[in-house]
């Protein structure tokens, strides 16, 4: 996985970074799974110029500027009037008004060919916790990653609705995708 030894700057013009959720419970049949876009992110991966040398990846994601991009399911289409409901939902269990962004930054990358493991520590909200990341680049030379992220271990209480009839699963997954030259 050869990339230019730099300073590389991530964001949505370079990729994008998506947040799957899924619903589960008796009334599970009524609610959507969920795709989140995240709007605004950035990121640097810093690649050393020395041959040994381990890179450093740091992003930082903005979680008001989440929003619903697609939805499966339900007893109905979700309508504009919805998605907006659904992102005023997300603030309070994520504790968004004191914890607006959430910051990811490696600890270790192990580099196999075109794949890596991406050991860091993320915080979200208020809380920092270890995740693992793996990352494959394709032959066209964009990076997609996938991590999944168990709500409860960060604190946060996964949406409930219908008296608990209808709730989100615990586990979301986060997915990226980015571009780097090289």
């Amino acid at each position: 996985m050869s990339i230019d030894p730099r300073v590389h700057e991530l964001g949505p013009d370079r990729g994008t970074l998506r947040i799957r959720t899924y619903r589960q419970g008796i009334a599970a049949r009524a609610g959507h799974d969920l795709v989140l876009e995240v709007a605004s992110w950035r990121g640097t991966v810093v690649v050393p110029e020395a041959a040994g040398g381990a890179p450093s990846i740091t992003v930082e994601i903005d979680l008001r500027s989440a929003h619903v991009v697609e939805s499966t399911g339900g007893a109905k289409p979700l309508t504009d009037g919805d998605k907006e409901d659904i992102r005023r939902a997300m603030q309070k269990p994520l504790r968004i008004a004191d914890h607006p962004v959430a910051v990811f930054r490696s600890t270790q990358v192990r580099v196999d060919g075109d794949a890596a493991r991406i050991e860091g520590e993320l915080a979200l909200a208020g809380q920092s916790r270890p995740i693992e990341l793996h990352v494959q680049r394709d032959a066209g030379g964009v990076f997609t990653g996938h991590v999944e992220i168990l709500q409860s271990v960060w604190g946060i209480k996964p949406y409930t609705g219908f008296l608990g009839a209808l709730r989100l699963r615990d586990a979301v997954d986060v997915d990226v995708s980015v571009s780097l030259p090289g």
